[in-house]
């Protein structure tokens, strides 16, 4: 799940790392939110699993730190994404 949501973000954190307006940072975070999104939704519960297992990449790495030291955007970010990547989660038995 988080090489998905941090692949997704990168698009995001290249948008936001310069001075970006407050609405145009929102349908930033929108669209990597839609992506992560339709991953999900796209993906069969093997490919879920196969993904959950690889090491995040550079890029990955950057838009993890981005929401790291971004509040306001990770908050918005999970609040978009939480409902629907966590009952895909569950349907693919991937919760504990």
């Amino acid at each position: 799940m988080r090489q998905s949501i941090a692949a997704a973000l990168f698009v995001a954190a290249i948008g936001v790392a310069g001075t970006v307006s407050a609405s145009a940072q929102g349908m930033l975070l929108d669209y990597a939110a839609d992506r992560v999104i339709q991953k999900y939704q796209g993906s069969t519960c093997e490919q879920l699993k196969a993904m959950k297992g690889e090491p995040p990449t550079l890029k990955e790495k950057e838009a993890l730190e981005f929401l790291h030291n971004d509040q306001q955007a990770r908050l918005a970010f999970i609040d978009k994404i939480a409902a629907p990547v966590a009952n895909k989660m569950f349907d693919c038995g991937m919760f504990p």
